[in-house]
């Protein structure tokens, strides 16, 4: 067993690279919090000060006041491939008040993007005192926020809490991160930017699909604002409805024609299982415009997640 002073490792490394590569970068964001505690410790900054010691009166610890859903979060400034975080819990007391709170990173702060989008899929379900957690994401794209956060009367605290990401050469970033989204039309809450938000989660109800009405023609588009050389488009189907997607094709070029449904097709989609990724290869086909069209046919169009990967034209 490993001692209090270690971390769990939960990481799965990735083999392009070495642990050494790893950088923990919520040493160089900012820190706040829902409140904080009347004492002269407990400020927000203390969780991201490079130093795991967890006796809540050394200094090292962040504290809130009593309230119903207290959060902390800490803004990385800018955007990361982020592959895991660890929490430190406190060790001189009450080590259950952090029982049961959420982690979820993503991009912005507000209550209902937090809910419904910012998804980590993990839970801190009795971390021991004086004890560290790292919970392994293998990869997350577009960081720039993580929080931890309570939906029940009590206070927050940690010790310490460290943000590791992946600078490698070698790992591909897919290019619609930094592109802007657009569909045919809207239901509910599947907006086009769901598509490339960095979350693959294909369940409808977390709210990172996107998902036109029942149109003639349904179509989503992807602006790179410039033109780039295309070598493939990864598509993440939704978790039911799967075959809603069948016919589909992924139309790629620099006219908005047609809404941008007239340049040069790349691939048709036969069928992607539920939940599942597909992955179609465009051999360099030159667009500014990505556009995944279901063409002559009434249907609902809808996306968990749209990759796309190539090079940018000088």
């Amino acid at each position: 067993m490993m001692s209090d002073t270690q971390v769990f490792l939960l990481l799965l490394l990735l083999e392009t690279c070495s642990v050494s590569t790893y950088e923990n970068v919520a040493l160089r964001g900012k820190a706040t919090q829902s409140n904080r505690y009347e004492h002269a410790f407990g400020a927000a900054s203390s969780a991201i000060d490079g130093n795991r010691e967890s006796n809540f009166h050394s200094g090292s610890c962040t504290h809130t006041d009593e309230e119903y859903s207290p959060w902390w979060r800490v803004d990385l400034l800018e955007s990361y491939i982020v592959t895991s975080v660890i929490i430190t819990n406190r060790r001189d007391c009450c080590a259950y008040r952090l029982n049961g709170a959420e982690v979820h990173i993503g991009k912005l702060f507000t209550r209902q993007r937090l809910l419904q989008t910012q998804w980590l899929g993990k839970f801190l379900q009795f971390l021991q005192a004086n004890r560290s957690l790292s919970l392994s994401l293998i990869e997350w794209r577009d960081v720039m926020s993580l929080w931890l956060y309570r939906v029940t009367i009590s206070t927050l605290h940690s010790c310490e809490v460290e943000v590791y990401w992946v600078p490698c050469p070698q790992l591909e970033r897919t290019l619609a991160l930094k592109g802007k989204a657009s569909q045919s039309s809207l239901y509910e809450f599947g907006n086009a930017y769901n598509a490339i938000d960095g979350n693959p989660n294909p369940k409808w109800e977390d709210g990172s699909c996107t998902h036109t009405k029942n149109n003639i023609s349904p179509w989503w588009r992807l602006d790179l604002g410039k033109t780039h050389k295309i070598d493939s488009v990864k598509i993440t189907n939704r978790d039911e409805e799967a075959e809603r997607l069948n016919g589909a094709e992924i139309r790629i070029g620099d006219s908005l024609a047609n809404f941008g449904n007239n340049n040069t097709r790349c691939a048709v989609v036969k069928s992607i299982p539920a939940g599942s990724v597909s992955e179609f290869k465009c051999n360099g086909i030159d667009g500014r415009y990505i556009n995944i069209v279901i063409p002559e046919k009434e249907e609902f169009l809808s996306l968990c997640e749209v990759e796309v990967y190539g090079s940018r034209l000088d």
